[in-house]
This record gives C-alpha cells, structure tokens and sequence, in this order.
C-alpha cells in the first residue's frame, strides 16, 4: 500500500498527465487514491458547476453529488476518453438532474445584486463582471455557453452532453453571445 500512496504524489501533480495509477487504484478502493483524485479535479468541476447553476451552494452539492456518483460508477470508467472528461460528463448531467428535480426548488439562491462592487478609485467606467453576466444568462444559453465557449466541447460533444440537437446547441450558443455582449455593453464594439 506504501507504493500506491508514493505513486499517487508522483502521478497527480502534472495538469496534463493522466493519473492512471491512481485511477487504477481508486478503481480497487482505495480511499486514499480517490482522496487525490478529488483534490486533483474537484476545483475545476467546482468551476464547472458553478459556472453552470449560478448559485455556490448548488455548485458544491453538485460537485459533492458527482464525486459520490463517480466513486459509485468508478468500476465501470472504460478509459476511453480523459478521467476528467468523465467527471465533467457526470457533472453536468447531476445539474441537469437537480435542475428537473425538486431540490433546486427549495433551495434560496443567491441575491440577485450579489456583493456589493467596491468603487474603482482610479476607473470611470464599471468593471465587467464577465462571471455574474454568464450566471444571468437562461439556463440553456448558458449550459452551451460554458461548455462550448468556456471548456471546449465541440457543437456534438456538448449536444450529447445536454441532450439537445446540434443545431440548438448552435443557436443557443449564438443566443448566448448575443445576450452576453449586450449586458456587457459590447453591442457597438
């Protein structure tokens, strides 16, 4: 067991390398592999949930769900595409779920106004707060918005991942953009 823990400082640090071994160990149950691999993925899902729901609270049960559910399915991870990419697929579809389910019903989200913006002494113009532009957006401009404009899935990937057509990916997409420059007053840029 003390080689699986000395591989898993060895493999989870590098962004761009899979932890295969660690996978591999979660996969069997160790704990200790999945607890790396949690801290290696979950702020870029929480990133992604976030981006997704437009509410904290929600963002970080979703991730919580998600993480739950990919212990639960780790077995059956066919490696056919990036561990990350798995995890984000799960990812979207709990906030899919929690979204047609009655939890978000009773949950109180976050004021519309936010925290209050401090004064930019030195700036006449208002800073563009790109984040809370995206969380006002519809549900489904946003949905394609994050994960076309934002992590890179293709029209097809995303589409899958949403289940919509292609082609309301698109629009929505182009919905998206459209709505954004205009709440941050880029119409005429």
């Amino acid at each position: 067991m003390g080689s699986v823990k000395h591989l898993h400082l060895a493999d989870i640090g590098d962004e761009d390398v899979e932890p295969t071994a660690v996978i591999a160990a979660a996969g069997e149950g160790d704990l200790a592999a999945f607890e790396a691999l949690y801290r290696r993925f979950a702020p870029r899902l929480y990133g992604l949930c976030l981006r997704l729901t437009g509410q904290r609270e929600a963002a970080e049960d979703c991730v919580q769900e998600s993480f739950v559910a990919a212990w639960r399915g780790l077995g059956r991870f066919e490696k056919r595409s990036r561990f990350s990419t798995w995890l984000q697929r799960i990812a979207i579809r709990t906030v899919i779920s929690r979204r047609r389910g009655l939890r978000n019903a009773h949950e109180v989200g976050e004021p519309a106004a936010g925290l209050p913006d401090r004064p930019d002494p030195g700036g006449g113009a208002p800073p563009l707060d790109l984040e809370r532009a995206i969380a006002a957006l519809p549900e489904g401009a946003r949905d394609v918005l994050v994960l076309v404009g934002i992590y890179g899935y293709s029209h097809a990937e995303a589409a899958s991942a949403l289940g919509v057509a292609e082609g309301t990916c698109k629009a929505q997409l182009h919905r998206a953009r459209a709505l954004l420059s205009a709440a941050l007053g880029l119409e005429g840029s």
